[in-house]
C-alpha cells in the first residue's frame, strides 16, 4: 500500500509540471506552434489530474473497498494538483530565462 501510494503522489507531481517544462502535448506530440499556449498546458494539468485520479482509484481498488468521495475529497486534491505545478509554472512562466552565452 505504501508503494502504491507513493507512485501517486510522484505521478501526481510529475503530471503537474510536466506541460510546463516541454513544448509537446502531453511530453510526445509535437505542435506547429512554436510556443505552447497557457490554456493548452492548463488543460494537459486537467487530464493529468484525472489519470492520476484513476491510477488512485486502481490502487485503492487493488487493496481493498473503495471509499466513495464528496465533492470536499475532489476539492482538496485538485487545489494539491496546483499547488504540485507550481515549480513548472515559476520555471516557465516567471524564471528569467537567459540566452545562452556565445564563446
Amino acid at each position: 500500500m505504501q508503494a502504491g501510494s507513493t507512485l501517486v503522489i510522484l505521478l501526481a507531481l510529475l503530471g503537474a509540471n510536466l506541460p510546463f517544462v516541454n513544448q509537446r502535448l502531453f511530453g510526445v506530440i509535437a505542435l506547429k506552434r512554436a510556443v505552447k499556449p497557457l490554456w493548452l498546458r492548463l488543460a494537459e494539468m486537467v487530464v493529468a489530474y484525472f489519470v492520476a485520479g484513476a491510477l488512485g482509484y486502481l490502487v485503492e481498488s487493488s487493496i481493498g473497498n473503495v471509499f466513495s468521495q464528496g465533492w470536499e475529497f475532489y476539492a482538496v486534491t485538485a487545489s494539491l494538483f496546483v499547488v504540485f505545478a507550481f515549480p513548472g509554472f515559476v520555471y516557465r512562466y516567471l524564471w528569467r530565462h537567459r540566452p545562452a552565452a556565445v564563446v
